[in-house]
């Protein structure tokens, strides 16, 4: 399986963003999928999930109320909506599949796309 991420970019604080990951390869309408985020200096860190039909959803609570993550099994692709965005989501982020159908743990995860940067600006 192989995971395209983009969208990522400069905005400023209070602002928008849409992440888009394509995916080609495997069963994409079998894999849950994630979002996930590396700051400067930290760990790589979960930020959203969405199981395999996009029935359910989970975030993490520093993201809650302001992102939303969506798939789109007919277009092989998932997408992260954020929102009112702050400083502190800045980082590379990454999407991910596992072959489950549902996770969201980092080592759960099998598949990895190469990461789009966002950079948000105070």
């Amino acid at each position: 399986v192989q995971l395209q991420a983009s969208g990522g970019g400069l905005v400023q604080a209070g602002g928008s963003l849409r992440l888009s990951c394509a995916a080609s390869g495997g069963t994409f309408s079998l894999y849950g999928m994630g979002w996930f985020r590396q700051a400067p200096g930290k760990e790589r860190e979960f930020v959203a999930a969405i199981n395999w039909s996009g029935g359910s959803t989970y975030y993490a609570d520093s993201v809650k109320g302001r992102f939303t993550i969506s798939r789109d099994n007919a277009k092989n692709a998932v997408y992260l909506q954020m929102n009112s965005l702050k400083p502190e989501d800045t980082g590379v982020y990454y999407c991910a599949a596992e072959t489950s159908g549902w996770a969201v743990r980092r080592y759960e995860y099998d598949y990895w796309g190469q990461g789009t940067l966002v950079t948000v600006s105070s």
